[in-house]
């Protein structure tokens, strides 16, 4: 039992910029903003594509999921960040520590295939406008998304079962915000090669094999668009597929310099930075960028706040 005890602590002390300890007010605060914002953009992007008649399109049954996504996401990791920079308490319990691990991994995974789907579904309805709603028919969509769904959680499911059965000898010290594997590998006290490897090559094929995809898919977009005579189908084609792509960006660039490359090789302060940003800006950042490019998402969204004010004055 003491040797159990040792190999795994009862909690961890969770570091974050503690070396910056003017940061953390501040911190405090942009993360509770940037937290409230994106319950309110993502639930609101559900809502909206719910209750919505004209919103019923694939396009839309995705943006749902990666909003409900999103929304699990970043619950996972804000609170209990805001939990240690509110106070003197920095910890975590193990078992939190591990669970957190266990979910912040499955829907980072999930996202990345979620993705790449949503460049399929784009593709489909660019290039084969006219078979759209038979090829993208409700039962390959939820078959689509539960693929992704079930991805990212085999992964999850071998990659932090590798990890947390790594022993740590008393270890408490985790270098980082909240539980991320790449951390956690870090602080085993025993040789972790076959782990960071483990990581990365099924980082590698999670990441570029959705990536692939994306691009592929892109490109055809691409070559469709130009054919199209007027120069109005071409903006609307382009502005249905920019804003996907500016998630797809803020998403995986973090992703691709984080995972990608053995544990160890990039500074530990930048790798915080950027986890924050793919965990907390990019769930922030993806309805407004839907919303603000899409004319169909603002016009549900104001038909939406009329109908809730005159249900009021009735």
């Amino acid at each position: 039992m003491k040797h159990m005890n040792e190999s795994f602590p009862e909690d961890f002390i969770l570091m974050g910029f503690t070396k910056y300890p003017w940061l953390d007010l501040p911190l405090f605060f942009a993360l509770l903003m940037s937290y409230l914002f994106t319950l309110l953009g993502n639930i609101a992007i559900v809502l909206v594509s719910q209750l919505d008649s004209q919103l019923q399109s694939p396009m839309y049954f995705f943006l749902t999921s990666l909003s409900f996504l999103d929304l699990c996401f970043t619950t996972t990791t804000v609170p209990q960040m805001l939990f240690n920079l509110g106070g003197p308490n920095k910890n975590i319990t193990y078992i939190g520590c591990v669970a957190q691990a266990y979910v912040f991994h499955w829907l980072g995974c999930t996202e990345c295939v979620l993705l790449g789907v949503m460049a399929l579904d784009r593709y489909v309805a660019v290039c084969k406008p006219l078979r759209y709603s038979v090829i993208m028919d409700h039962k390959l969509c939820l078959q689509l998304s539960n693929t992704a769904w079930l991805i990212g959680l085999a992964n999850s499911l071998l990659q932090s079962t590798l990890t947390v059965q790594l022993p740590l000898c008393g270890n408490q010290v985790l270098d980082h915000f909240f539980c991320e594997l790449p951390g956690l590998i870090k602080m085993a006290c025993v040789e972790t090669t076959v782990n960071e490897v483990t990581l990365a090559v099924v980082a590698t094929f999670l990441i570029m094999g959705p990536l692939s995809m994306i691009l592929v898919s892109y490109s055809y977009i691409a070559q469709a668009v130009f054919r199209i005579p007027s120069a109005d189908g071409r903006l609307k084609a382009f502005n249905t597929c920019s804003s996907h792509l500016m998630v797809v960006s803020l998403f995986y660039g973090p992703g691709i310099y984080i995972y990608m490359q053995p544990s160890g090789d990039s500074p530990q302060d930048l790798t915080k930075v950027l986890t924050l940003f793919y965990c907390v800006i990019t769930p922030m950042a993806n309805p407004f960028i839907y919303t603000l490019r899409n004319k169909d998402v603002k016009g549900a969204l104001r038909r939406l706040l009329r109908r809730a004010i005159s249900s009021k004055k009735i």
